[in-house]
C-alpha cells in the first residue's frame, strides 16, 4: 500500500518548538518547505495541514495541534476525513533508543513508551509505518520526561539537523521505490 499521509509528531507552541520531542515537526516542516507549501490550520482535523507533491506523489502532511499524548485524536480525524487507512500513513517521531542523528524506518510494532505513539495506536491500531529520528537517551528512565521536553545541546542539535536531509531522501525513496529500498538506504549508510 502506498503512503498518502505523513504525520510529524510534536507539541504545539513556541515553548516546545526547539525541544527533542518536536523532531517530527522539524522533518514535516522540511518536507513542506522542500515542496513549496505551507502548513495551515485545519480545525476539522485538529492540526496544520498541507498537500504536497513529493517524489511525484500527492501527499497530505499533518502537524497535529494537540499535545503529544493526544496525537491519536488528530490522526484519527485526518484518516477519517480523507478516507485513509493507517497503512497509508507514515508517522515521524523522536526516538530515545537511537543515538542523535540516526534515522530508521519501522513497520508496525508497539509504542515503546512513546506517548504520542501510544495514543495513535489506541485510536488507529498499530499497522502504520514509523520514521524514528534518534535523540538519544538521558540514561535513566526517571529523567526521560524532562529530557524530551528540553532542547538538545549544540552537538546533538548538529547531529539531529544533519540527519534531516537523510530522512527527506528516505521519504522520497519510500514514495518512489517502496519500503524495502528506503530501509536499505537508511539502515546501511
Amino acid at each position: 500500500m502506498s503512503i498518502s499521509l505523513i504525520v510529524g509528531l510534536g507539541n504545539p507552541g513556541e515553548k516546545y518548538a526547539p525541544t527533542r520531542h518536536n523532531v517530527g515537526y522539524w522533518l514535516l516542516e522540511h518536507l513542506a518547505d522542500a515542496a513549496g507549501v505551507q502548513l495551515k490550520a485545519e480545525k476539522k482535523v485538529m492540526g496544520d495541514v498541507a498537500q504536497a507533491l513529493l517524489a511525484h506523489s500527492n501527499i497530505r502532511l499533518l502537524r497535529p495541534s494537540t499535545y503529544m499524548n493526544e496525537s491519536g485524536m488528530a490522526v484519527r480525524k485526518m484518516l477519517d476525513f480523507y478516507k485513509l487507512t493507517p497503512e497509508q500513513m507514515l508517522i515521524v517521531h523522536d526516538e530515545l533508543d537511537l543515538s542523535p542523528g540516526t534515522v530508521r524506518l519501522k513497520q508496525g510494532g508497539g509504542h515503546g513508551g512513546h506517548n504520542g505513539l501510544r495514543d495513535i495506536i489506541s485510536h488507529c491500531g498499530k499497522d502504520f509505518l514509523r520514521m524514528r529520528i534518534g535523540i538519544g537517551h538521558p540514561g535513566e528512565k526517571s529523567k526521560v520526561t524532562g529530557y524530551v521536553l528540553r532542547s538538545p545541546g549544540s552537538k546533538e542539535l548538529r547531529l539531529i539537523e544533519g540527519a534531516l536531509p537523510d530522512a527527506e531522501r528516505a521519504v522520497e525513496t519510500l514514495l518512489q521505490d517502496g519500503l524495502e529500498r528506503a530501509m536499505h538506504r537508511l539502515h546501511t549508510d
